[in-house]
């Protein structure tokens, strides 16, 4: 089987929706800021894995490694070398500029293939973790989501581009053979971040303005997903996995009684369901015949959300 080395970076404020992401898509004990699986990523999915490397070689040493390199031969196309800065080193083996530029050169000069420092067809990655150094095609994501960051049609309440983006990877962690929903979609945030990564979902929301708006914002970016009309209640057909932003805003006054018909009716309509909300809510998830499997709270200043994963 393959290995992957991923490198990661996130703030203190991201590190429980950081690592929360982390679990769904690499197990329950991965963590930054490397995480190290047999389990592949497109690393543009994620807006805190920074860095992929699939891995070629391994050694114990910088040396030992650059004398493996010479068994990479690409014949006559280009490459570049790349020292990955973030791995799991010591303070006392931290590797300087200098020092990092004299590996890439040592690795690069072993290399059969043409050196391009500017526009390279192949890039390879050399990391620290765990004790050993892996060498292997690198990738660096593009964060593409912040594309979507500016929609047509907004709500000041909405989940951010990067957040729902979380929210989708953490619901579907593998898209292959996944069917969702987003039961209470608003303008489509989840959407747009779920299709453009190619997870099959459709959008539902009972507010008509809501949902012209989330219609209105897939087609600004080219994305193709189904939008209907109406209350979860009245929801049928059943999912993998549903993703709900529990309502709450200045136009919406849901009461107890009907926050929780929306759990009950997630849990009659779906396998799995991640749902996020302002308010503890673990009793009524409970209520409605979930399990909760995994759990964080996203903070942004003073501001925080309940993340929770149930199945």
């Amino acid at each position: 089987m393959n290995e992957f080395i991923y490198t990661v970076n996130y703030s203190e404020e991201d590190k429980e929706l950081a690592e929360m992401e982390l679990r769904a898509f690499f197990g329950s004990s991965a963590s930054g800021p490397v995480v190290k699986s047999n389990v592949e990523v497109d690393v543009n999915r994620s807006p805190f894995i920074r860095e992929k490397i699939e891995v070629l070689l391994t050694a114990d040493s910088v040396a030992d490694m650059v004398q493996k390199a010479g068994s990479i031969n690409i014949g006559s196309e280009t490459f570049k070398a790349i020292f990955v800065k973030i791995n799991d080193l010591p303070p006392e083996q931290k590797v300087e500029y200098k020092k990092r530029m004299e590996i890439e050169r040592a690795i690069g000069w072993e290399i059969v293939g043409e050196a391009d420092l500017k526009n390279p067809e192949h890039l390879f990655g050399l990391v620290a973790y765990g004790g050993r150094w892996y060498l292997g095609h690198y990738q660096k994501n593009k964060r593409v989501w912040m594309k979507h960051i500016k929609k047509p049609r907004e709500y000041s309440t909405a989940l951010s581009a990067r957040d729902a983006r979380v929210m989708a990877n953490i619901a579907v962690p593998n898209p292959k053979g996944v069917r969702a929903i987003d039961p209470c979609c608003g303008i489509g945030t989840v959407l747009v971040e779920a299709l453009s990564m190619g997870i099959d979902i459709e959008g539902r929301d009972i507010n008509p303005l809501a949902a012209s708006g989330s219609r209105e914002n897939l087609a600004y970016f080219g994305l193709k997903g189904r939008v209907t009309l109406g209350p979860i209640e009245e929801a049928q057909g059943h999912y993998d996995a549903a993703i709900i932003d529990m309502p709450y805003n200045l136009y919406t006054h849901a009461t107890p009684d009907e926050l929780q018909s929306i759990l009950t009716h997630a849990r009659r309509i779906a396998d799995k369901l991640v749902v996020v909300s302002i308010d503890p809510i673990e009793e009524m998830v409970e209520r409605a015949g979930f399990i909760i499997q995994d759990r964080c709270i996203a903070r942004k200043s003073t501001f925080s959300r309940r993340i929770l994963t149930c199945s």
